[in-house]
């Protein structure tokens, strides 16, 4: 038998069909068997956690999956359970990634093994959820090693890899494998993987136990000790000759893995770079666009070629040097950029490691391209070829570092107003009376019929992309209506908005200030310090009743709670008003901590082995009342005046005392599974199974504003359940025990504000 047909006796069996990124990190994880996953839905990583959540709801895998309440959470669960000793995986992207970052270098400072997919996108602000690497560029200075992969293939690959790296004695860092976010994550390739899961974890091997681990209680270790600088130095040096090693260790694994799959992963990927003349340098996905065109270019004479690393943490730059010997120029394509660096972050690695070689007279280009998602086509390699090509013939290059594929800006195509600004007296109708009772030290609200109100203008305007059904606008709208004069607001990220802002169009009339989930109370506090600051000081004209609004949802009272309760403890005059759709919706409906007991989502499936979410919503209104802010309320648009009303209340509270919380129930109907028309009916079921209670709790003392049971309209949570395909599997006898758990919380809450109304000291 010649050597290829040995080599192929010697294969293990493997499947072929046709799969993503995502999947195939998903499939890695599931084979190896992870202890931990500790998550935090971001688009475009959280397909992983969604897909293992599938499996493990079908028995496939053991993997516990916690959801964190943020990324900085989720990096700290990952930690926590690396420190035991056990296998870790995780998934993150963009500002993900920066949120858990200072957790990062804790990890590869104390020498403890995971790994985690970096499915890489672009770095917020503005806004831009499509990939590029700015978030990975963050990342070179972690002290991790990383791993690039260029298909769904090399994910799946390059996940076994870097395992087996991580917990290499010469190496013991955690991993990053990073990859184009929704190029390889979400496009499906054709990809082989190992049938039988026994393949998998033998080349992974048993999980190593040869070094300090905090579940060795018969061995006491101390983790992260303080240290001062004489002994600092030395733990930073092992590190660094220990992210070094790995460099070796990976071309050893990478071996190994050839011989048992038969794909193999050099360090640098060379494509036709024999005698190349010409030569591109690029990063994941690109370069596969990019070798199309060296074929191209190769049938016309031109001897061209792709470099692209599979590690870039240590730099290959031995490998480097060695490949551009004999390369007249290079174009080194990235895509992010290191601001005020004149040119992006490998562009001068690359250089380093071309100034240390005397033999090498390439000339370097560096192009910044596909920022934002940006696609990279065939044209736009030949475009990079051709100024490598001119440089050849100048014998240098008319500009070193540059953009590619930004447009020049012309005043004649400066953004217009659709509409005539709306300020001041048009968002007034006069009709509202709010008034301080002075022996209750309580509001009297005087609101007209609802219909009166119809007058005063939407404060969004029409033409947003919100889902039919959505109940966020319609919602917000009629909160809105309860609040006189000018608004400054912020929308923390979240389905309202994004599906409002898509530039270089926004359906707000009046101001909106745009932050991530994790800090938007904090920022607005800042806005309105500040405007009270300079209107003290004479610098600006504001009216006194301007009111400043922080809308947020989507699971924003999770990732920014704390957020949140530092903005109350501090009092500033805000009103914070949380859409409640009971998970994470803007990211394709995963769990939030507001999602109920038992309630399916995409992160919290229904199989043989798990029935939905497996612990009770949080209850974001009482934990906010426990920082003595001096009103808290909640509401729904099926009961439009006491939600007016309760605007009214929150409005003078905000201008007068400090700051304002409230919960507004509010329909999905695409996640919730449910139809648009019953949008109404849904939300009146919600309050007459006392599952959500309408009260106020108004400087410390809580009312119920509507309470079923005295109306005679309570009725079975059930009733509720009935209405949402995502909880019709509760009513199933199967789950009836979860049910009776469910039914017994929403009781035992109803019970609990029942006593808070009786009672003012409660």
């Amino acid at each position: 038998m010649i050597e290829e047909k040995v080599n192929e006796a010697n294969r293990a069996e493997q499947v072929v069909t046709f799969e993503s990124g995502n999947e195939m990190a998903a499939m890695a994880a599931a084979q190896i068997n992870y202890h931990i996953m500790g998550y935090f839905p971001i688009t475009p990583s959280t397909e992983v956690a969604q897909y293992l959540d599938q499996m493990r709801s079908r028995g496939e895998h053991d993997i516990q999956l916690i959801p964190a309440d943020g990324e900085h959470g989720s990096a700290g669960i990952c930690y926590g359970a690396a420190v035991a000793g056990a296998r870790v995986f995780n998934a993150t992207s963009a500002n993900g990634l920066l949120y858990m970052i200072e957790q990062l270098p804790v990890q590869s400072g104390t020498r403890f093994p995971m790994v985690m997919n970096l499915v890489t996108r672009s770095v917020s602000g503005p806004l831009d959820i499509r990939g590029d690497h700015s978030d990975l560029y963050y990342a070179l200075n972690t002290g991790w090693v990383i791993l690039t992969a260029r298909s769904p293939q090399a994910v799946y690959d390059m996940n076994m890899i870097a395992l087996k790296i991580a917990e290499h004695a010469d190496v013991r860092l955690p991993v990053i494998v990073a990859y184009d976010g929704f190029f390889t994550s979400h496009q499906k390739r054709k990809v082989e993987y190992f049938k039988d899961r026994n393949v998998v974890q033998e080349f992974v091997g048993e999980c190593p136990t040869d070094y300090p681990r905090a579940v060795d209680l018969h061995n006491p270790v101390t983790i992260g000790a303080h240290m001062n600088g004489d002994d600092l130095i030395n733990n930073n040096y092992q590190q660094s000759e220990a992210l070094y090693n790995s460099s070796e260790v990976y071309k050893q694994i990478t071996c190994e893995y050839a011989k048992l799959s038969g794909r193999e992963y050099p360090i640098l990927d060379l494509y036709k770079m024999e005698d190349a003349e010409v030569a591109l340098f690029l990063l994941n996905s690109a370069a596969e666009t990019a070798k199309d065109t060296v074929d191209k270019l190769r049938s016309k004479g031109v001897k061209a070629g792709v470099i692209s690393p599979n590690m870039i943490r240590p730099f290959p730059t031995e490998e480097v040097k060695h490949a551009l010997r004999g390369v007249k120029a290079l174009l080194v394509g990235e895509r992010a950029d290191s601001y005020g660096a004149n040119g992006p972050n490998i562009t001068h690695e690359v250089k380093s490691a071309l100034q240390e070689d005397r033999d090498n007279d390439t000339i370097v280009l560096s192009r910044v391209f596909g920022v934002g998602g940006k696609d990279f086509f065939v044209d736009d390699a030949e475009a990079f070829f051709n100024e490598a090509i001119s440089a050849v013939e100048k014998g240098y290059a008319d500009k070193v570092f540059d953009y590619y594929g930004h447009i020049k800006g012309y005043p004649e195509d400066s953004l217009k107003q659709a509409i005539k600004p709306m300020h001041g007296e048009t968002f007034k109708s006069g009709l509202i009376k709010v008034t301080e009772d002075a022996e209750t030290n309580k509001l009297k609200v005087k609101i007209p019929p609802l219909r009166a109100l119809t007058s005063k203008p939407k404060r969004i305007a029409s033409g947003h992309g919100a889902c039919p059904g959505c109940g966020i606008f319609s919602g917000l709208e009629l909160f809105f209506k309860g609040i006189e004069g000018d608004i400054v607001v912020l929308f923390q990220t979240g389905c309202a908005y994004v599906v409002t802002t898509a530039y270089p169009y926004s359906s707000h009339k009046q101001t909106m200030i745009h932050n991530l989930f994790q800090n938007g109370p904090a920022t607005l506090s800042g806005t309105a310090e500040a405007f009270f600051e300079m209107k003290r000081r004479g610098e600006i004209d504001v009216a006194d009743d301007l009111t400043f609004v922080m809308v947020t949802g989507d699971g924003g009272m999770d990732i920014g709670m704390g957020s949140a309760i530092g903005t109350a403890l501090r009092n500033h005059k805000i009103i914070m008003l949380e859409y409640d759709n009971e998970g994470y919706m803007n990211t394709g409906s995963q769990m939030s901590y507001s999602t109920p007991l038992g309630h399916m989502t995409s992160t919290t499936g229904v199989g043989k082995i798990q029935s939905g979410k497996a612990f009770h919503h949080k209850d974001t209104a009482q934990i906010m009342a426990a920082t003595n802010i001096p009103y808290v309320f909640t509401g729904t648009e099926a009961f439009p005046q006491d939600l007016v009303k309760k605007a009214a209340k929150a409005q003078w509270y905000a201008q007068n005392v400090g700051t304002v919380y409230g919960k507004i129930l509010i329909t999905c109907p695409l996640n919730w599974k449910s139809e648009d028309r019953f949008g109404q009916k849904i939300m009146e079921a919600a309050v007459h199974s006392c599952f959500f209670p309408l009260y106020e709790i108004e400087r410390g003392e809580t009312t119920i504003t509507y309470n079923p049971e005295t109306k005679k309209k309570r009725i079975p949570l059930t009733d509720w359940l009935k209405f949402m395909g995502k909880t019709k599997h509760l009513l199933k006898e199967e789950n009836s025990e979860m049910l009776s758990e469910f039914e017994d919380e929403v009781e035992r809450r109803w019970q609990r504000l029942k006593a808070f109304n009786d009672s003012p000291y409660l």
